[in-house]
């Protein structure tokens, strides 16, 4: 049986399970670990049978949980070279300085060099006065030598890390994976396409517009994804600042309501069982503005067995789907 379950989707977190035959793979980790398992184990799916967690882009809320999630299970994670060069500066960012701070930060440098120079050396004396007195007596106590202190944990450290690139397919277990590019302000931000036991799945959010190749790799598909993110009059009287709306609408930030209805009037080839609505922002959209968006768009086409249209909610896992 294939398996496509929505754990979250939304600016406050998203990561979806899908399964096909014995494999089962982690569509980002934007929870945390602990909230991640526990809505896998509402769903009905076990975290334990995970065998891959492959990802998007490494913006928070498809990151967060990542490193903690990955170590848990011991399992390999997915990602463009891009994306985890981009994710390991985010958990462990550089400090730049100026000139005259990095001066300072030299002199602190000597003079703890020179500190710990001096207790070496009044410790050398201490311990030549003590040689040449009498042991102590067996009454005697000394206190205990300090514990020594655990280096802080590599949050950048992974169990396996494979890379793969945009336009070339891969295989995970029994499920084929075929991976894109999409417009997104982020490294190396990617769109997915799966396939198992001759069912498709097309997974297409965080993307500023549907560009030819979107729309190609989305033709033929069991299964649609697709963000509506905001209205726009919603958002331009939002409470966002003006340059994150600019963001937002930009061809690098996130489909608008009316845009993905506009896809799928006139683009959107209607060969799918079910359309999604994911990504939906909890400031600047309501769920029923995103459903008669994309109901006007899919009249005529909807019907039992096609074009079924569900929304992915962010607060808990989404019903799930079965082929």
């Amino acid at each position: 049986m294939v398996r496509f379950t929505v754990l979250a989707s939304g600016s406050k977190g998203n990561c979806t399970v899908i399964t096909g035959g014995k494999t089962r793979i982690l569509v980002d980790a934007g929870l945390s670990c602990r909230e991640l398992f526990r809505r896998m184990r509402l769903a009905d799916e076990d975290p334990a049978t995970l065998d891959a967690i492959i990802i998007t882009h490494e913006h928070s809320d498809h990151v967060a949980g990542l490193g903690v999630t990955a170590r848990k299970l011991g399992i390999p994670v997915y990602i463009t070279q891009g994306t985890h060069r981009a994710w390991v500066r985010w958990l462990s960012p550089r400090k730049q300085m100026t000139y005259t701070q990095w001066l300072e930060q030299c002199r602190q440098q000597a003079a703890a060099r020179m500190a710990e120079a001096d207790a070496a050396a009044a410790d050398d004396c201490e311990s030549d006065d003590l040689e040449a007195s009498a042991e102590p007596s067996s009454n005697s106590q000394t206190d205990p030598a300090p514990a020594p202190t655990a280096p802080p944990r590599d949050p950048t450290i992974l169990p396996s890390v494979q890379y793969f690139e945009p336009g070339k397919p891969l295989q995970i277990g029994d499920i084929h994976v075929s991976p894109f590019t999409i417009p997104h302000d982020a490294a190396d931000p990617v769109g997915f396409v799966f396939q198992a036991e001759g069912v498709r799945m097309a997974v297409a959010t965080d993307l500023g517009y549907i560009p030819p190749n979107v729309k190609a790799q989305l033709k033929s598909v069991d299964l649609l994804l697709l963000e509506s993110n905001h209205d726009l009059e919603m958002l331009r009287d939002g409470p966002y600042p003006w340059s994150v709306k600019q963001r937002v609408l930009s061809r690098v930030g996130h489909l608008s309501n009316e845009a993905t209805a506009n896809y799928l009037e006139t683009e959107y080839d209607g060969q799918a069982s079910y359309v999604v609505l994911g990504h939906l922002s909890e400031s600047n959209n309501l769920p029923e503005l995103a459903r008669i968006a994309a109901e006007r768009a899919l009249n005529g086409r909807a019907s039992l067995l096609a074009n079924r249209l569900l929304l992915a909610p962010q607060h808990e896992p989404m019903s799930t789907i079965c082929f």
